[in-house]
């Protein structure tokens, strides 16, 4: 098979990739290695409304779980702080569908999709990778001048392709999760709980749906006196004003990067999503930053099969695309996670006396300089703050 652009793996980045290729009349080809786009989910669903809308995605009715006006979250002791406002408005998705929705949208534009296909190694020659795949009806090779790496934190294609996209064992989340069906949580509402007992070095959450949660938690091994399930099992049963009569309908679990590696193109080769590990890392939230990779990549990799140039230098841009948009505000979002990992307990109870919705939801936008202000007052939040903070 020759094509001009081969996609590895059919997330939400994969997807959006091969919509916008195709559109551009490119002749693109989707291999998933599952043999179901969408399942299983390894994430809590939740996006924001505005993001989506930047973007130009309208999610179909059918992949809308849920819709939130905002976030409560929690400290130590229970002590609430809202966020709410337009740009907390957002849905809890059904990601099962809307990841099939995505694939449908691309190959609407004649995108080709091959599921319960594997990728198995690559090689090159000249100006072309020759891809090894293995298919339900035996093994073959695409030749394509363009693979886009869209498989995951797991990448496999940025190895092949000389990439360096391991990050150090400290920059990984531990999550797990349940969906749960009769859970008693207001849904109009995402809910985050916060502390050392809860969710070491991370947090845990709810998000409501319909007629069900995704109820779980991410933490940073080097924090942690047990195992992620045990802390999420441990909130389960220490809520039991909303867990009482809720089971679990589905399990969940992996690893979640919060931090970003700096190597995101080869000769002939693009990555995009969490291949790139593009989460945010503050929060771990990745699908809307998985899908404007996909958005910069396409524009970039249009262009350079348009040239004829597929080289380093010239894929280059789409680094260049990101860093200028996310560059700096993933450095000030890194420092503020190396401070909150100092805290404890009762630092966050300070946080909830302090801050408001509002400065929360600045602090996710990167925008960390006014907290310094904010601590002034509390001498042991102060000094972490100026020590990780401030330049």
């Amino acid at each position: 098979m020759k094509v001009d652009c081969l996609i590895v793996g059919a997330g939400p980045a994969g997807s959006l990739m091969a919509r916008e290729m195709a559109r551009q009349g490119h002749e693109v080809l989707v291999v998933e290695k599952k043999q179901e786009i969408g399942p299983p989910k390894r994430c809590a669903e939740g996006v924001t409304k505005h993001w989506l809308d930047d973007f130009g995605i309208t999610p179909h009715p059918q992949c809308i779980g849920g819709r939130i006006e905002g976030a409560a979250l929690y400290a130590p002791s229970g002590k609430k702080v809202m966020m709410e406002g337009p740009q907390m408005e957002g849905y809890v998705l059904e990601r099962k569908v809307f990841e099939k929705w995505l694939a449908s949208e691309a190959i609407k534009e004649g995108a080709r999709y091959m599921v319960k296909t594997q990728a198995l190694g690559m090689e090159r020659s000249g100006d072309i990778w020759h891809v090894h795949i293995r298919t339900i009806e035996g093994e073959d090779v695409v030749d394509t001048p363009l693979v886009i790496g869209a498989d995951g934190v797991e990448s496999k294609v940025g190895r092949w392709a000389g990439l360096a996209t391991v990050n150090k064992i400290t920059d990984y989340h531990s999550g797990i999760q349940f969906e749960m069906a009769g859970v008693n949580a207001d849904a109009r509402y995402i809910h985050l709980f916060f502390g050392r007992e809860v969710a070491p070095l991370g947090y845990a959450w709810i998000f409501p749906k319909a007629f069900s949660a995704n109820v779980g938690l991410g933490i940073l091994e080097k924090g942690a006196k047990m195992r992620a399930y045990d802390y999420l099992i441990k909130f389960i049963k220490d809520n039991p004003e909303m867990f009482a009569r809720a089971q679990p309908i589905e399990i969940n679990a992996g690893g979640v990067p919060v931090a970003h590696f700096t190597e995101m193109v080869a000769e002939g080769v693009m990555l995009i999503g969490d291949a790139a590990q593009l989460v945010n890392p503050i929060h771990g939230g990745g699908i809307t930053r998985a899908m404007h990779s996909s958005l910069m990549a396409a524009e970039v990799a249009g262009e350079a099969l348009k040239k004829g140039d597929v080289s380093k230098d010239m894929l280059a841009g789409y680094e260049k695309m990101w860093a200028d948009e996310y560059g700096e505000r993933t450095r000030k979002l890194m420092k503020l996670r190396y401070f909150l990992e100092k805290l404890e307990d009762k630092d966050f109870e300070l946080f909830a006396d302090i801050l408001q919705g509002e400065d929360i939801y600045a602090l996710t936008q990167s925008k960390i300089g006014f907290l310094v202000k904010k601590v002034v007052t509390k001498p042991a939040l102060l000094g972490l703050a100026k020590k990780y903070l401030l330049d």
